[in-house]
């Protein structure tokens, strides 16, 4: 999965309010040592289950897919570290060893804005 551009990251958020659906927008907040990606990455959760951008992938995509779920739920935004230790990537294949804290926002069609 490939980043995604800032004017088409916002058209969708735009179009998924519109439709009256929340969409979860998860952003690279911070990072520290080797990581997949860098800071302000982001990655589109919408709730017929489609995405967009990236994070990461692998396991971190996963993690937070589960967050963005939890976050779709209750609509509540929250910022979350994960931890990619040595230990944990050589067992996954990862070439990655770092940590990211990633935001992850919820935007409800009251929110919609037009551009």
């Amino acid at each position: 999965m490939a980043t995604i551009a800032q004017a088409e990251l916002y058209r969708l958020i735009n179009e998924a309010v519109e439709r009256g659906e929340r969409v979860v927008v998860a952003s690279v907040a911070d990072t520290r040592g080797s990581t997949p990606q860098r800071r302000g990455a982001k990655m589109l959760f919408f709730e017929n289950g489609d995405v967009a951008g990236t994070v990461g992938g692998g396991c971190i995509e996963a993690e937070v897919w589960a967050e963005a779920r939890e976050a779709l739920r209750t609509g509540t935004p929250a910022l979350h570290k994960f931890s990619l230790t040595a230990d944990e990537a050589s067992e996954e294949g990862m070439v990655c060893g770092g940590t990211m804290e990633i935001f992850i926002d919820v935007w409800k069609p009251e929110n919609s804005f037009q551009f």
